[in-house]
């Protein structure tokens, strides 16, 4: 399985011909250049305490998104290999190389006057495996480090060694997510495992390869060489917003408004700027292999909205207005989005997320 693509900051040619260039987000694991990415280290804002106290910023496609600013900058549990992010813990978003493990719990159960019943139901409840999850993605478990899994607070991070994840009990290390198939992503924490930290829910997954992994120190937060780092280790503010593109299941290209303001749109439209999703891809993600492209589907409210076919895909056009303006436009559909999900094979039914009917109550 390939290697997760990363994402990096390089130059961008402008779309239709023209001459200026403009830093912005892409993907491939080859990338040539890593100076935008060390300008913006550079150029990170440092925040203290909770995780959060964040800027507005574009992007959206969900009746999910909260209005708290603080909340808002870790809107989006990102997941980062070595601090480049490499997918968005969203359900609709997981990949689907990644299948649920089915767990019995007791639920509480109405008991009728003079019935026997135990006053409890078994029911399956739907969990996912961070081992499973990093092997989808393309990640090389038998490379892996450390783990991190960040919650609430800067100085709450679930630290666990790569054997540990490796391990019997590591397949018990677990997420699940608030609202059953949508909502946060939250963790499930064996006994004993790793640091023995148990956040109440998720901001983001740091995993390592060959990155040093930072450290925790306590009531501080993570830290490298002496320095506490208050955003993403190797990264920087964590990223959010945007419409987010996967090839096979992994992290291609954010693409954002910033990213486009210098590049020559295809069409305007109810005053957005239109671009061609696949002439993006060629030109700022230029390893995905896009003519092995052969379907696509448009993410939105954390599912699986519509498929598109290759034709669709061909004529398809992103654009991002304010806050809560991001759409893919197919002919005179316009489909709110968070993300294009895109395929080099058809996927079949078995493949798709399968949500069960008491899962939607």
């Amino acid at each position: 399985m390939r290697r997760v693509a990363l994402v990096a900051f390089l130059s961008l040619a402008a779309l239709g011909g023209g001459c200026h260039r403009r830093a912005g987000f892409i993907g491939g694991a080859h990338a040539a250049s890593r100076s935008g990415r060390q300008a913006e280290l550079a150029a990170a804002a440092a925040v203290s305490g909770d995780v959060g106290g964040g800027d507005d910023d574009e992007g959206g496609g969900s009746k999910k998104s909260g209005n708290s600013k603080g909340n808002n900058r870790w809107r989006d549990t990102t997941v980062y290999v070595d601090g480049q992010p490499a997918g968005v813990l969203s359900f609709g978003e997981l990949p689907v190389g990644l299948k649920p493990v089915w767990i019995e719990e007791k639920h509480s159960a109405e008991v009728e006057p003079g019935s026997h019943d135990p006053g409890y139901k078994i029911v399956q409840v739907r969990r996912y495996r961070f081992a499973d999850l990093l092997t989808a993605m393309g990640v090389d478990l038998a490379k892996v480090r450390e783990i991190h899994v960040m919650g609430p607070k800067l100085t709450e991070v679930i630290i666990a060694s790569g054997a540990e994840l490796r391990s019997k009990t590591g397949r018990e290390f677990m997420f699940r997510f608030g609202s059953i198939i949508g909502g946060k992503a939250i963790p499930v924490v064996p006994a004993n495992f790793g640091n023995r930290v148990m956040p109440d829910k998720i901001a983001a997954v740091m995993v390592y390869i060959d990155k040093k992994p930072p450290t925790l120190v306590p009531d501080e937060g993570l830290a490298l060489d002496g320095k506490v780092v208050k955003d993403i280790p190797y990264f920087g503010q964590p990223i959010r917003g945007g419409i987010r593109i996967y090839d096979d299941d992994r992290l291609a290209l954010l693409v954002k408004r910033h990213s486009l303001e210098d590049l020559k749109p295809v069409s305007m439209a109810d005053g957005l700027r239109h671009y061609r999703l696949l002439d993006l891809m060629r030109v700022q993600a230029p390893n995905a292999p896009i003519d092995k492209v052969v379907e696509g589907w448009v993410i939105a409210d954390e599912e699986r909205k519509r498929k598109l076919t290759r034709a669709e895909l061909e004529t398809a056009t992103v654009a991002i207005g304010d806050k809560q303006k991001t759409e893919v436009d197919v002919g005179s559909e316009k489909l709110p989005a968070t993300a294009v999900a895109l395929h080099s094979h058809h996927l079949g039914a078995d493949e798709l997320p399968q949500i069960r009917p008491e899962e939607r109550d």
